[in-house]
């Protein structure tokens, strides 16, 4: 369990103003330190599985939060990711040319019209 003094470290380095608690990059880099915290808890304690449970729901918290920080503000998720060390997988729209986006988009366009008519 993180303590008071730590979150607040965390809260003060990552956060956006100087009242910022709740901001996805504040809410990430937390989630991170708890995800280390429990990794190094299961590694000496193999069998407790409430704890993995709760692992595994901070990691899938933390992975929807990015796919948001992601779409809502890139250059923010990219700097975020260098700065924690975070390992992801590209995105399918990411590993994609723009014209190839687009014309991915044109083609639903155009099966969409089909189907209306």
């Amino acid at each position: 369990m993180m303590d008071k003094n730590k979150k607040a470290r965390l809260i003060k380095k990552y956060g956006t103003h100087a009242n910022d608690t709740g901001s996805a990059e504040v809410q990430i880099a937390i989630l991170s330190e708890e995800i280390k915290e429990l990794t190094e808890h299961l590694k000496m304690h193999r069998k407790d599985f409430s704890s993995r449970r709760g692992l595994l729901k901070k990691v899938n918290q933390r992975r929807r939060l990015l796919r948001f920080l992601e779409k809502d503000n890139n250059d923010s998720f990219v700097d975020l990711v260098k700065k924690l060390k975070i390992k992801i997988k590209p995105s399918v729209s990411a590993s994609l040319d723009p014209e190839d986006l687009a014309a991915a988009e044109a083609k639903k366009e155009a099966e969409a019209e089909d189907n209306e008519g």
